[in-house]
């Protein structure tokens, strides 16, 4: 009868079993281990002193010899033959002398199979035991040893065999479960879908009972929504009857409607003719109004002609706190030829000379020198009425002619204050710079009615020691002013720009009070005798013009030009100077001699000279423009009341009387 058929995973138990019942059995070599891994002659080098020992004694000595333990068996399964236990030993050649027992073993009566997890006590072997070797018989001792190792090592190499065989079980095995595991993933992932079908299904299942029921809600509406269509049907067939009424009624009136509409047309025709009538005499009337525009020009410019396109206004600043009061009769401004309601043109000054007198030892009577010009400021003129005398000539830089206005005099003589005002803001000290740019605003804002469009773009330089300094710079630029130059716009230009210099386009008067403060910080101040703060520089304020009107094609461009000249003092040689006075005296130098070339190029111009000698000063010539013939000129001389700066105010009018008996010529406006 065959034995049962036993699962891979039960012979693995059961070789793991055998291996471990032949690992605990007791070595039945008769010598310890260390002499077994030694070779034939090692041993018997081993014995060779206990030989001698015991032949020199005359006595034979026994040796002990570990007696063989029977050999075992272990159970047999699924028909193999039962495997002998062999005491425990290491290393190949214990392992080949197992084997080799093992195999020249011959198999023992068959035992009876057991349960899983029992053993049963192997059956022990009988051995022949081995006739007992005298002492002295080292090498059959020796010869029974190498038989008894090479057994060993075949049980050992028989261990092995089943050791493998054991491994490839146990990896069957692992394969085995390796794939059932893998086969139990699969039907478990499989049951996973399985189960979300069916959840999926009930879900599905209960939207579509929930969307039938919501269906049948919507049929309940939509039947009542058909009854209440109905009833809305019939109430729209009598409203339908009621709109045909009406249309009848309508289409009357229509008919009425049209009839009205074509008097209308015709009155419409009528209006037309009369609006287009209108519109030529409004093309008249505009075709007029320029001409009357131009006429107004024409007559301005020839009334500021016949008022000199060289001008020249006198102001005589007010007296201020701290200042001694002159005396009497310093200054007088006689009345005009129509009495006190004429404005003053003509300035009286006296001068007492100390060092003349007369034969009987009294002194002088003071010398009183007269000065007329076509305008007089006495102390008590306002910023408002010095303006007011110039606004027209302002203005006349809209219609394209250059104007050039300077203040002149000395230093202290309120120069500044009359082109830029005075600190704080207040509307009443405002200077020329910005009500002339108010004004200019406010006339181009009335000419755009006109189609006239205007642009502005100011600069602002001063000219200091014959070097153009930009101040409107800003940042890294601030103070350098070595870098600006003056040049031609172009090639052929007669336009004259600073390289380097910002030009910044201007709308309104709040842009133009931030130039101003911010040219008031750049400006080259120093003290000087005369003022706390004086201004040594010459400030030239440029306003470039350009107005076009594109219903007419016209054009016209004009730079208007107000300039802070800077102060007018004449050098005393027998001055000690020290290092600080020896730069105010380069100072004074270089703005004496940029004023006496304005008065040559003025008296150059006057006199109609072939060559006008623009280039010997930075001041001229930027303003070369500005002083030809087609410009117009205005200055404003500046005098002190003060008696101690008569000398000073005498030079002042003197020079200013000389500009006052220029003539230039006619200017011309620059149109195109």
């Amino acid at each position: 009868m065959e034995p049962q058929q036993r699962s891979p995973l039960l012979e693995v138990k059961g070789n793991i079993e055998l291996k471990r019942a032949l690992a605990k059995a007791p070595s039945q070599l008769p010598l310890p281990g260390s002499r077994l891994k030694r070779g034939p002659d090692q041993m018997e080098e081993d014995l060779e002193p206990e030989k001698k020992r015991t032949r020199g004694l005359g006595t034979k000595v026994a040796t002990s010899r570990p007696r063989a333990t029977a050999l075992t068996t272990v159970p047999q399964t699924q028909g193999q033959t039962a495997v002998p236990k062999v005491p425990r030993k290491t290393g190949p050649r214990c392992s080949t002398a197992v084997a080799t027992v093992l195999k020249n073993q011959k198999p023992g009566p068959a035992v009876p199979a057991q349960k899983p997890g029992t053993t049963a006590a192997p059956p022990v072997v009988g051995r022949k035991k081995p006739s007992k070797r005298p002492a002295w018989d080292l090498k059959g001792q020796l010869c029974d040893l190498n038989a008894e190792l090479k057994c060993c090592r075949e049980r050992t190499q028989l261990l092995d065999q089943e050791n493998q065989q054991l491994r490839n079980q146990l990896r069957e095995a692992q394969q085995q479960a390796t794939e059932l595991g893998a086969e139990r993933r699969t039907l478990e992932e499989e049951l996973a879908r399985m189960r979300a079908q069916a959840e999926q299904g009930q879900r599905e299942l209960g939207n579509l009972s929930a969307r039938v029921l919501e269906l049948e809600e919507r049929l309940g509406t939509q039947e009542g929504l058909v009854q209440e269509l109905q009833k809305e049907q019939l109430e729209l067939q009598e409203e339908r009857r009621g709109l045909a009424a009406r249309l009848e009624e309508q289409e009357g009136r229509l008919q009425a409607s049209e009839a009205a509409l074509s008097g209308s047309q015709a009155e419409v025709a009528s209006l037309r003719q009369e609006a287009a009538a209108q519109a030529a005499l409004l093309a008249k009337r505009e075709e007029r109004l320029h001409g009357l525009e131009m006429e107004r020009r024409r007559l301005h410019n020839q009334l500021q002609e016949l008022k000199g396109n060289v001008r020249v206004f006198c102001r005589v600043r007010p007296v201020l706190p701290g200042e001694s009061t002159p005396p009497s009769g310093f200054l007088l401004f006689p009345s005009g030829p129509s009495g006190p309601s004429d404005p003053p043109t003509r300035l009286s000054l006296s001068r007492s000379d100390e060092r003349r007198g007369t034969l009987s030892g009294a002194p002088a009577a003071p010398t009183r020198h007269d000065f007329s010009f076509d305008r007089v400021f006495p102390p008590g003129s306002g910023q408002d009425e010095v303006f007011e005398e110039i606004s027209m000539l302002v203005q006349s830089a809209l219609d394209g002619y250059p104007v050039c206005i300077f203040a002149y005099g000395q230093t202290g003589s309120g120069k500044t204050f009359t082109m830029e005002g005075g600190p704080g803001g207040d509307p009443q000290v405002e200077g020329l710079i910005p009500r002339a740019l108010r004004h200019l605003f406010s006339v181009a804002q009335e000419l755009s009615g006109q189609g006239w469009t205007y642009s502005f773009v100011a600069s602002y330089v001063e000219i200091y020691n014959e070097t153009v300094r930009d101040l409107l710079a800003t940042g890294t630029r601030k103070g350098h002013g070595g870098e600006c130059e003056i040049r031609r716009a172009g090639p052929g230009s007669e336009e004259l720009t600073v390289t380097n210099a910002r030009y910044v386009p201007v709308s309104c008067e709040r842009e133009v009070e931030a130039l101003l403060h911010l040219a008031r910080q750049n400006r080259a101040v120093a003290r000087t005798a005369q003022n706390e703060r004086s201004s040594r520089s010459h400030s030239v304020f440029q306003l470039q013009i350009s107005g076009e009107h594109a219903g007419r094609g016209l054009q016209c461009a004009a730079p208007l030009s107000l300039v802070d000249l800077a102060g007018s003092e004449r050098l005393d040689p027998g001055l000690a100077l020290g290092p600080g006075e020896r730069e105010r005296l380069r100072e004074t130098q270089a703005i004496n001699s940029s004023l006496s070339t304005l008065g040559l190029v003025i008296m150059a111009l006057s006199n109609k000279e072939s060559h006008v000698p623009y280039r010997n000063s930075k001041l001229t010539y930027l303003l070369q423009n500005s002083l030809g013939g087609s410009a117009k000129m205005l200055m404003f001389v500046n005098i002190s009341p003060l008696e101690e700066n008569v000398s000073e105010s005498l030079n002042s009018l003197r020079f200013a009387s000389k500009v006052n008996q220029c003539v230039i010529g006619t200017a011309q406006a620059n149109r195109k």
